[in-house]
């Protein structure tokens, strides 16, 4: 069985650029819409893709 030591640097590499990107998006557009952004911004930085989905959830569903 495979443990996360025994992913290669460039899988961490991946893991990191993709979860920048995601709290990257959710940041900028938290301050577009006026909700909190540097919560959701590190929030968005936890896990992907169930960051994005609470968020979504609660932000944009939220509002409509």
């Amino acid at each position: 069985m495979k443990t996360a030591a025994d992913m290669p640097w460039y899988g961490w590499v991946a893991v990191a650029a993709l979860l920048l990107t995601q709290g990257t998006w959710i940041f900028l557009d938290a301050r577009r819409r006026g909700a909190r952004p540097w919560l959701w911004g590190l929030v968005g930085l936890v896990s992907c893709p169930g960051s994005l989905l609470l968020y979504w959830a609660v932000v944009i569903y939220r509002r409509k």
